[in-house]
């Protein structure tokens, strides 16, 4: 199966001249909080991430070959790779850069943009990252404990030491991108991984203990609608005290780190969040405490407010949760980006909702070949039929030619995924006296028979408004037909028009009709981009 054309490539939202270029500190990419939806700036314009991330263990110089295979097919724009700080101070004071610099001198060959993930005190939890010799001496970097007095392998949050530590690394990190990269090849950073515990809801250490009994600050008061309450936690917050009292002592630990490094070098910064279940939420010890979840997220953004942005992990394939996770991290004025989404094809579905709920930037995780593979919650394979589905995703987005971003801050996209339920689904068009139907599983042609949906859910739309009656549509596997909402008017089809934009400026190649429109505009597996003009009549 062939892959990413030239014409692709050339037409993939990014702007290669600014690798080349040295802007200043004052054109750093940015988060821009003025439209309907916060967007990430980018040399003065909003930016699409079109991402992908490599695997844990693949951002090292030997497994580049396999990683640029993979990207350069799926389309990308941006490249997520880790930093880990083992190896960017492998003894204490001592710094190695090479890894880094690899990454900036790789991805500016490449012409592709890069998000950094600094893996310290947490990664997943653990501190599996941090270098042997804060590992070797837990008396001053400590372990978290259980109630009966065992450790859990995840550092302490009230260890002094170790915030101190990472705040050292994290702002020489900080320095060295300033100082080595004028281009901003890096756009965003991102803060720890997956922040939190397993094994236990709260640190029992004495530090933490003492911290328990005290009143519960202001702000977390405040933030979680008790600002009126005085008391412990304990008191206020009764069987959930433990795991907000985890999400305040690991949020105020992250805020200090991100808060240094940014004082430094002012790049966006986020942190990522290792789901709980959004519609089913389970007990203690069925997610990770004290992480960013969407039951603490406004506790989260009131502690870490040096963060842009807090960013959901999506590992659930089920449509129910996947939109209710969209919801919740795109409430508020959170600045919404998925870092990470499964590689299973089940999940490319997604990605038209995502940039539907405002997302800036949308990433599949495990995408290289170096030979890992992390199924069964992935793909089994990384291969031609795994990547199919996602870089059709990025060959639709290129079709747009970079006027995407605005748009969607702007309010103006409307996306959604297949359900493996309902087959049919209607879309409000906002500011217009329309509706769109989208379908799936129809043929191209008339049928009077309901929507059977694909035999295995893979369809997605996406529509943009242009006017109040012209609207830009794509999709995949699904059918979409317009309505008017006006009682006793039908709708005609003035134009449709098959292209794509580049520079700014509209290119059409075909016009579709007869056929092509009388059963409404179908799309199956083949990118494509229409420029629809309608009216009603009586």
């Amino acid at each position: 199966m062939k892959f990413v054309a030239p014409l692709l490539l050339s037409t993939v939202v990014f702007s290669f001249a600014a690798l080349a270029q040295r802007p200043s500190d004052r054109d750093l990419p940015r988060i821009d909080r003025s439209g309907v939806h916060p967007a990430l700036i980018v040399e003065g314009k909003p930016f699409l991430m079109l991402s992908a991330q490599v695997n844990n263990s693949s951002a090292w110089q030997g497994e580049m070959p396999a990683v640029w295979r993979t990207l350069n097919d799926l389309g990308v724009n941006t490249l997520e790779a880790p930093v880990y700080w083992e190896t960017l101070e492998p003894e204490e004071g001592r710094f190695d850069f090479a890894q880094i610099d690899m990454l900036l001198r790789e991805a500016r060959a490449h012409k592709k943009h890069l998000v950094l993930l600094w893996f310290g005190t947490w990664k997943n939890g653990s501190p599996g990252y941090a270098p042997e010799w804060v590992k070797r001496d837990p008396a001053r970097f400590p372990l978290s404990l259980k109630a009966d007095g065992m450790p859990v392998f995840s550092l302490s949050p009230f260890g002094t030491a170790s915030l101190a530590a990472d705040e050292r690394a994290f702002t020489t990190l900080m320095r060295h991108l300033k100082q080595s990269d004028p281009q901003h090849t890096v756009l965003l950073i991102q803060v720890e991984n997956e922040t939190g515990m397993w094994g236990s809801m709260r640190d029992h250490s004495p530090a933490a203990d003492a911290v328990f009994t005290q009143t519960v600050p202001a702000a977390v008061l405040q933030s979680m609608g008790k600002a009126k309450t005085h008391g412990n936690w304990s008191e206020i917050f009764g069987q959930d005290a433990e795991e907000f009292f985890s999400a305040w002592a690991i949020a105020r630990y992250v805020q200090q780190v991100a808060a240094a490094g940014k004082a430094v070098y002012g790049l966006p910064m986020y942190v990522n969040a290792a789901l709980r279940d959004p519609i089913h939420p389970g007990g203690p010890g069925s997610f990770e405490s004290g992480g960013p979840t969407f039951d603490v997220l406004t506790l989260w953004h009131a502690v870490a407010p040096s963060l842009d942005g807090i960013e959901p992990d999506i590992y659930l394939p089920g449509y129910e949760e996947n939109m209710a996770v969209l919801r919740q991290y795109s409430a508020d004025g959170n600045a919404l980006f998925v870092p990470e989404i499964g590689n299973r094809p089940e999940y490319a579905r997604y990605f038209f909702a995502a940039l539907g709920h405002g997302a800036f930037g949308w990433s599949p995780f495990g995408m290289d070949a170096t030979g890992y593979v992390n199924a069964p919650l992935g793909a089994a394979h990384i291969d031609a039929d795994a990547l199919h589905p996602f870089e059709q995703n990025y060959r639709v987005a290129a079709l747009f030619g970079g006027q995407l971003a605005a748009w969607i801050r702007e309010g103006r996209v409307q996306g959604i995924a297949e359900d493996h339920v309902r087959h049919t689904e209607d879309i409000v068009l906002g500011n217009s006296s329309w509706k769109a139907t989208v379908s799936y599983g129809l043929p191209s042609f008339w049928t009077d028979k309901p929507a059977p949906g694909n035999k295995v859910p893979a369809g997605e739309a996406l529509i943009v408004n242009l006017g109040p009656d012209e609207f830009l549509v794509t999709g995949l596997h699904c059918r979409v037909d317009f309505s008017s909402m006006v009682q006793g008017k039908q709708h005609m089809w003035i134009s449709v028009e098959e292209g794509d934009y580049t520079q700014g400026i509209w290119h059409r190649t075909r016009l579709w009709n007869g056929d092509q429109t009388d059963y409404g505009l179908n799309f199956f597996d083949e990118p494509q981009l229409l420029r629809v003009r309608i009216m009603s009549y009586e």
